[in-house]
Order: C-alpha cells, then structure tokens, then sequence
C-alpha cells in the first residue's frame, strides 16, 4: 500500500534488519541508518547483513543507507529505533536536527537507563516530541522466524490510531499480520517485562527445572505483569492478548530468544559477564531486571514482583541460582 511518509530504521541488529525487511516489501525506499561502517560497506558489497539474519538478501535499490545519523532524520518522517535501550541515549544525544515533528516509532525493549523512562516517555519528556507522535512495535514476534518468512504478528500501539494504521499497512505483508492498539504505555511495559521472564525460564532450563515448571512460572509472570502494568498504567486492556501473553511466551519457550539463552547459560553457571561474552549480542532483559526493581522501590505501596526479584537477586546481586530459584518455587502456585 502506497505510502505518503518516508521510514527510516535506526540500527544495525536482527531486529532492525527484520524491520526493514518488512518494509521493504510495500516501499519503494527505506532509509537505514546504522552506526557501523563495516556493516554498511559490507550491505552495499553483497546485499545483506554480515552479522544478523545474513539470509536475508536485499535489492540495494530499496535502501538508502548512512552512517550519518542526522542525514537519516532529515530524510525520513516515520523514524523507528531498533538500539538497544542501554545504547539507546548515546546515540539519540548525536542527532544534532531538530526531529520535534518526526513521528517515533519503539522497536526497543527496554528502558534507557539514563533517565528511568521508557523510550516514548523519553522522547516526550527529553525531546518534547507529542505522545500522539510516538507508537510502538510489539510482537510476538521473532526476527528469525521474519527472515524465514513465517507466518508472524505484530502489534502497532499509538494514541493517533490513524498513524498506527499507517505504520502496520506497512509491514503488513503474507507473512506479517497486524492489528492496532492505543495502549503504548502498557505495551512498552510488556515488552520490557517479558524479557526478564525470558531469563526466568531460561534460568530454570539451565537449572534442570522441566516443563511442568515451566508452565507454572509463566503462569505466574503473567499475573505479576499484569500486576507491574496496572500498577504503573491503570487502563482497560486484555493481559491474554498477543501484544502481551503471546509475546511473553515466545520470548520466555523459543530457541530463539536471546534473553532465555543468556538465562540458561546463568542457570548452569556461567557469570553474568561471561555469558554475555559468550553470546555476543545484547539480553535486554539484563538491564530491564534493575530498571524495574527500581521502578518498583519507587512506589509507595511496592507491588508483589517475586520473579523479577529473584531474577535481580541472581544478576545484582550475585546470589546463587540454585538457592534464589528454591526460595522462588514457594511463592508460586
């Protein structure tokens, strides 16, 4: 569907890369902005990516690509952040434009650490850009499966529905559905929560903890999820819906997901630091664990979190798996 706005992705990992290949299945052009100049050179020389999804192969007439991050802003009025959260605020701090009337698009999961907020709060509290002008991105969905072409769903969030349309029409594809919803506060939540789940199930795997766990401690998240949301974003909404059990579920069961690995690898013992070294790419759910214990010691009246303080008890503060997770299975039920 013809298109009246120019995208633009920000970043240069798995889930920027699926991104922009959603797009470029309905536009004629994408912008792609990446910090790396290895990545670009190497996309312009043989079309894909050299370090994520690199099956997937682009025609280089669809792309325009820069290292330039202001040139990318400039170009586009549709920009969508695919950084990680803990990378998030260096690289926003570069752009030296004014980008007040872009509309933002959160492909992150997570908050930014710099200023506790989640990445639309930030672009409205720091960048004074309109929550009507800030939507989000949410699956469930994998980058991998997208490279594979199969059949996936994603969520587009915005106050403005008419811009959440948009954007969903186009990524919409054969192998993309999307539906629209105008809970961008609570969504982003989901999105950032699922991931410490994620490192909970992985945990558990690396622990020897089976399947019949397993169900009951993603049973458990969910509740506490719904818990952590309601209790920083009153709305009506429907916690089973896929924006929020369902991506809690591939994220915390899939082979693909990086967070569950980097929980696996905890539960048999490897440090936070190896394992991080280990995996080469980013868990968001590492830095989302302290961001929403903190968020958590910050209410008056502290809502009941077990599991991401069991989580935030093995990360933080270097506590044994074994014992945090024995401690655990007695407050779940």
């Amino acid at each position: 569907m013809a298109s009246q706005y120019k995208y633009a992705v920000f970043g240069g990992g798995s889930w920027a890369t699926a991104i922009v290949k959603m797009l470029c299945e309905n536009l004629e052009e994408v912008g792609w902005y990446m910090r790396s100049v290895y990545t670009k050179e190497h996309l312009e020389k043989h079309r894909h990516n050299p370090s994520y999804l690199s099956s997937v192969e682009f025609n280089l007439e669809q792309l325009k690509l820069t290292n330039d991050i202001d040139e990318m802003v400039n170009y586009a009025d549709i920009l969508i952040f695919v950084i990680p959260s803990a990378f998030m605020h260096s690289e926003i701090e570069k752009i030296s434009t004014d980008f007040s009337s872009k509309i933002i698009v959160s492909a992150v999961k997570g908050i930014i650490p710099e200023s506790g907020l989640l990445v639309g709060e930030h672009f409205h509290d720091i960048h004074n850009i309109p929550f009507n002008h800030i939507a989000v991105i949410a699956g469930p969905c994998h980058a991998e499966e997208v490279a594979l072409e199969r059949l996936s769903y994603l969520t587009i969030s915005c106050a403005d529905q008419d811009i959440a349309q948009e954007i969903a029409n186009q990524v919409s594809s054969s192998y993309i559905r999307t539906k629209i919803s105008d809970d961008v506060i609570g969504i982003e939540y989901a999105v950032m929560l699922k991931n410490i789940y994620a490192i909970a199930a992985g945990i558990a795997h690396g622990l020897g903890y089976g399947d019949n766990f397993q169900s009951v401690l993603m049973s458990n998240a969910i509740r506490e999820m719904k818990r952590f949301i309601n209790k920083m974003h009153k709305m009506k909404r429907n916690i089973n819906n896929s924006a929020y059990l369902g991506d809690l579920l591939v994220t915390g069961y899939s082979t693909f997901s990086r967070n569950r690995m980097f929980g696996n690898m905890i539960g048999k013992g490897y440090t936070v630091k190896s394992a991080m070294m280990e995996m080469n790419m980013v868990a968001e759910g590492y830095y989302a664990t302290k961001s929403a214990q903190i968020l958590n010691q910050k209410n008056e009246s502290k809502t009941h979190l077990p599991i991401i303080k069991a989580v935030y008890e093995i990360l933080y503060e270097g506590r044994s798996p074994k014992w945090v997770f024995q401690k655990l299975t007695e407050k779940l039920d």
